[in-house]
C-alpha cells in the first residue's frame, strides 16, 4: 500500500535552526528554553540568523513533523501534507526540506511570506521564535479544489494537528465528515494545552469523528478542566474520551496520551494499556523538542498499516528515542532499523 494513502493537514513552518551565541538571545530579549510567537522586535532575527550563522532548514510545524516521522517508517510515497505557504524562496526551501524526508506537499499559495520558526540552540537549550505568517491563512476552498480533493478521496487515513483548529476549523470538520461517510480513519492531536482551553468548540465539533486522539499529559489535563471532568488522572481522562459518542461506529475510538519520560497510556475498547518509554541516559539526550510529534509519527506509521497497539506504541517509542538524540525534530537520512 502506498501512493499517498495517508494525508495530513496543519500549519507548515520552515524551521531555521542554528547553534548561536548567547548574545543573540540577549539582543532579542529571548530566554534559552522558550517557545514564543514573534513580535515586531523579533522580525530582523530571521535574516540575521541566515546571514551570520550556519543554518539548517527543516520542514517544521507539529503536524508536518509527525507526518515526516511516519513517512520515515513507511514505504515511499505513502504520505502527503497540506497547509498554506507563501510564494517565496522560503516556500521553495520548505518543499525541498519535506521532500528530502519523503513527504509530498501540496501547499496553498498565499500572498503572505511563508511561516517560519527560528530555532536558537545554546548548549542543550532551544529557544523557538515562531512567525506564522502564511500558515495562518489556509482556506477550505483549497481543500475543496479538484486537485486537492482528488488527494483526499485517494487517501484512507487523515491526521489533523490541533494547531490547525486556530486557522481553518471548517477544513478539519469537512475532512472529518468525509472520513466518517466513507469509513476512513480520522486522527487528531490536541497539540497544546491552550487548544482545548481556548478552542473548546472547535475541539468539541470534531470529537465524534475521532478514531484516534493523541495528546500529552498537560493537554489531557487541559481537556479535563475545560470539560469539567473533575479529575487529573490521565487514565480516567483517556477512558472518558474513548467512550464519547462516535459518528462512525464501525470501529471504537483509541486515545493515546504520552507523559514525557513516564509510560504512555493507550485506551481502546475500555482496556488500558501502558507502554514504558525506551530507557535513555540523560547525557545522550540532545533535544526533546518535537519528541511528541516523533512519537505520534512512529505510532501512526504502524496504525495506518493495520498493526497491533503494541507494535504502534513500540514504533512511537523508537522514533521518539531516535529524535531526542538529534538536534530538533529531524530524522536520519539512513534507513531505519525498527523491527516489530
Amino acid at each position: 500500500m502506498s501512493d499517498h494513502f495517508f494525508l495530513g493537514i496543519g500549519n507548515p513552518l520552515l524551521d531555521i535552526s542554528a547553534v548561536v551565541k548567547p548574545e543573540l538571545l540577549a539582543k532579542y530579549d529571548l530566554k534559552a528554553n522558550d517557545a514564543i510567537l514573534a513580535e515586531e522586535k523579533h522580525k530582523p532575527l530571521y535574516d540575521e540568523l541566515v546571514r551570520d550563522y550556519n543554518v539548517e532548514y527543516v520542514a517544521g510545524g507539529a503536524a508536518q513533523n509527525a507526518m515526516r516521522g511516519a513517512q520515515w517508517l513507511l514505504p515511499e510515497n505513502s504520505t502527503i501534507y497540506i497547509g498554506a505557504a507563501g510564494k517565496d524562496d522560503q516556500a521553495i526551501q520548505l518543499v525541498a526540506a519535506a521532500k528530502k524526508d519523503g513527504l509530498e506537499t501540496k501547499y496553498m499559495e498565499v500572498h503572505k511570506p511563508t511561516g517560519r520558526c527560528a530555532v536558537l540552540i545554546t548548549g542543550i537549550s532551544r529557544s523557538l521564535v515562531t512567525d506564522l505568517l502564511a500558515a495562518n491563512e489556509y482556506k477550505i476552498e483549497h481543500l475543496k479544489s479538484p486537485e486537492i480533493w482528488a488527494c483526499v478521496e485517494k487517501a484512507k487515513y487523515f491526521y489533523v494537528g490541533g494547531y490547525f483548529l486556530t486557522v481553518s476549523p471548517d477544513s478539519a470538520l469537512h475532512l472529518a465528515k468525509h472520513a466518517a461517510q466513507t469509513n476512513k480513519h480520522f486522527m487528531m492531536n490536541l497539540s497544546a494545552p491552550f487548544i482545548p482551553q481556548f478552542f473548546k468548540k472547535q475541539v468539541d465539533d470534531l470529537e465524534e469523528y475521532w478514531d484516534v486522539l493523541f495528546g500529552n499529559e498537560a493537554e489531557a489535563i487541559s481537556y479535563a478542566d475545560s470539560h469539567d471532568l473533575k479529575t487529573h488522572n490521565i487514565t480516567e481522562i483517556a477512558l472518558h474520551i474513548s467512550k464519547l459518542p462516535k459518528k462512525n461506529v464501525s470501529r471504537s475510538r483509541m486515545v493515546v496520551f504520552t507523559q514525557g519520560a513516564h509510560s504512555t497510556i493507550v485506551v481502546k475498547d475500555g482496556k488500558v494499556h501502558e507502554f514504558p518509554v525506551i530507557p535513555i541516559d540523560t547525557k545522550d539526550i540532545v533535544d526533546t523538542n518535537g519528541a511528541g510529534d516523533a512519537y505520534c509519527g512512529g505510532f501512526l506509521s504502524q496504525y495506518v498499516q493495520g498493526k497491533s497497539i503494541e507494535t504502534c506504541a513500540k514504533a512511537g517509542n523508537y522514533v521518539a528515542n531516535v529524535v531526542i538524540q538529534r538536534n530538533g525534530p529531524t530524522y536520519p537520512s539512513e534507513a531505519h532499523s525498527f523491527k516489530e
